[in-house]
């Protein structure tokens, strides 16, 4: 099946590593060319190398107010034109309501919430009939992960924007999806195993629950993620896709 990614251009933000990184692979493997971010400049710069000429690097914060011009700039800059984005945000720290400080909110607030309400708003002003904007949440958005309690306040907040900008870019031809990740074989999700004390063990009780049994990988994430950004997926906006092997029994 041809998705339709030659040659369109993409954003796709935290991508130097995990989920970003791997929905950046799919797209590249289909033919799409794209600008990643990540914060550190060397990281970055390493992860577009890997992914070749049709990937360039620009270090950006989520939270920094003018990244998502310069990143819109960056990609008709290199590659001449602007498909789409997906706003992926490496999680904010784990812990407890009781863990958690004032300064550990608010930063993630900044990045996670607000710096992707402006990288979408930026997005949506410069996209035409065709366009795309994708958000990586998380299983979060339905339930409460233990132990992700910053996670758990502010993504169930950006599926509801997502959902709202849905409404009001449909009319102009432009679609807003979302991905539910739960539990992906990333660093992320090996370091809240490792919160219960017995990494493996922790590892096994969750498969147990998972109706395939198994963790998914980062290269299905990210296949998933490419067909939802591509053209073959032109009629699906407003969704929140859970990639989570079944794990979400609800409707």
């Amino acid at each position: 099946m041809d998705l339709g990614l030659k040659d369109r251009v993409y954003i796709v933000t935290g991508a130097s590593r995990g989920l970003g990184n791997a929905s950046a692979r799919a797209l590249v493997a289909d033919g799409a060319k794209v600008v990643i971010t990540g914060r550190d400049e060397k990281t970055v710069a390493d992860a577009a190398a890997e992914l070749g000429a049709n990937a360039v690097g620009v270090s950006v914060d989520n939270a920094e107010p003018s990244g998502a011009e310069r990143l819109i700039a960056a990609a008709r800059a290199h590659f001449g034109r602007f498909d789409g984005v997906l706003i992926s945000v490496g999680g904010p720290p784990p812990g407890f309501a009781a863990d958690n400080s004032d300064e550990q909110w608010q930063s993630a607030f900044d990045s996670v919430f607000l710096g992707a309400v402006r990288m979408a708003r930026t997005a949506a002003a410069a996209l035409g009939e065709g366009g795309v904007i994708g958000f990586v949440l998380s299983g979060s958005v339905h339930e409460p992960i233990p132990g992700l309690t910053i996670s758990n306040g502010l993504r169930p907040g950006l599926a509801g924007f997502a959902k709202s900008l849905a409404d009001e870019l449909g009319p102009q031809g432009i679609r807003v999806v979302g991905l539910l990740p739960a539990r992906i074989d990333t660093d992320r999700v090996r370091e809240l195993d490792a919160l219960s004390g017995d990494a493996d063990a922790a590892r096994a009780s969750n498969e147990s629950r998972i109706p395939l049994r198994r963790y998914g990988t980062p290269e299905e994430f990210g296949r998933t993620a490419a067909f939802l950004l591509s053209p073959a997926a032109s009629y699906l906006t407003g969704v929140m896709l859970p990639v989570d092997g079944g794990a979400r029994h609800g409707f």
